[in-house]
């Protein structure tokens, strides 16, 4: 047995219901037409049999009801003004509108439809009923058929606006998990970046010089390949600290600050590159409180700023300065003279662009800001301003 969709299911729907209204038209229209062959009156036989056919054309005008419900209420509304047994079509086609058009044309075709009914009652009284009954009777039948058609419409707008409204949550918590997975996928390219990357430059400058330098005496050769061989452990233990803080649960794990910049220069400066550290307020060694996200920026900067500096400008000195004020700003600078190199070593390949990228991203997260550029001795500088929030 195959599935039936959706639509499918409200097509027969619809169907069964036109037919039902159908059917309950007719039965009620023959009724109309034996209880008038059965009344004593002036109308003579042959003129029910005619009210009879025209009572049964406009019920088989109900099957257009919902391609032409205006156009056919209408005509139906029309007819009743001298046919009886159209009514109860008329009736049908009025709901109709009631719940497919709007609430001005459903009024404005109840009026007609009242009127109509009631000059078809003014030349031919029902016997034995009283006018204003009669009155009171079309008035609340109309009530009652334009209620329950209004009823149907505004159901099914509510369903089709929460169809709507799911539809584009639906749509906006797919483009959600795609804007959290670009800012997830951009935060790990940072974050490996700046991780590996230094680690990687150390590994690079010493490979470099057992490269270049093959007269270097055993002690220095010794030397290199230790430097070598630590900081490709450390690359490892970054990495898995990484990958750590990726699958472990938020704030579990904790990350590099302003205490760890003191570490990192003494590391920088024993792989070969002098490093100056002037701190101003003692903020590296918790001097100055600095809020966790600022630290973590500003060590990620320091991180950077050394790791192109020992790429682009091997053995050049490095000065980090460092200072600030509480409740104002802290601001850092990282400036490298001009790199002693020998002749015969060649230049570092120009960088991507993506250290300083993903600095610029960070000082703007925080609602700081990054400016580099070269120095007037040939050298290089790179500075960032951050905020310091009392």
């Amino acid at each position: 047995m195959g599935w039936v969709s959706g639509e499918e299911r409200a097509a027969w729907r619809s169907r069964g219901t036109d037919a039902t209204l159908f059917v309950i038209a007719v039965v009620v229209t023959l009724q109309t037409a034996d209880r008038r062959l059965g009344m004593p009156g002036p109308l003579p036989e042959w003129f029910v049999h005619l009210d009879l056919v025209v009572g049964l054309l406009c019920c088989l005008g109900l099957w257009w009801r919902r391609r032409y419900p205006v156009a056919l209420a209408a005509t139906l509304v029309a007819v009743c003004t001298f046919s009886e047994s159209a009514s109860t079509a008329a009736l049908v086609a009025l709901f109709t509108v009631a719940v497919h058009c709007s609430t001005r044309v459903t009024l404005t075709l109840t009026v007609a439809s009242l009127a109509a009914f009631g000059v078809f009652f003014g030349f031919r009284p029902e016997p034995g009923i009283p006018a204003w009954v009669m009155v009171v009777l079309l008035v609340t039948g109309h009530a009652a058929v334009v209620a329950w058609g209004m009823l149907v419409r505004s159901r099914r707008e509510l369903v089709a606006s929460l169809r709507e409204r799911a539809s584009v949550a639906e749509v906006e918590a797919r483009l959600r998990a795609e804007r959290s997975q670009h800012e997830a996928r951009e935060t790990l390219a940072r974050e490996m970046h700046d991780v590996l990357g230094h680690r990687l430059s150390l590994l690079s400058v010493h490979a470099g010089a057992l490269a270049f330098h093959r007269t270097a005496s055993a002690e220095e050769t010794a030397r290199a390949a230790e430097v070598i061989r630590e900081n490709a452990h450390r690359a490892l233990q970054d990495l898995r600290e990484v990958i750590g803080v990726l699958r472990a649960p938020v704030g579990e794990l904790p990350l590099p600050g302003v205490a760890d910049i003191t570490e990192l220069i003494d590391e920088t400066d024993r792989a070969g590159t002098p490093v100056e550290l002037r701190d101003a307020h003692a903020v590296t060694t918790g001097g100055r409180e600095v809020p966790e996200t600022v630290g973590r920026t500003l060590y990620r900067f320091v991180q950077e700023s050394l790791t192109n500096a020992r790429k682009h400008a091997p053995g050049a000195p490095v000065v980090v300065r460092i200072e600030g004020e509480p409740s104002d700003h802290l601001s850092a600078e990282v400036e490298n003279r001009t790199p002693p190199a020998p002749p015969d070593v060649p230049a570092a390949p120009a960088g991507s662009g993506e250290g300083l990228r993903g600095l610029a991203e960070r000082a703007t997260l925080v609602g700081g800001g990054l400016d580099y550029g070269p120095t007037a001795s040939g050298g290089w500088r790179v500075g960032m301003r951050l905020p310091w929030p009392a």
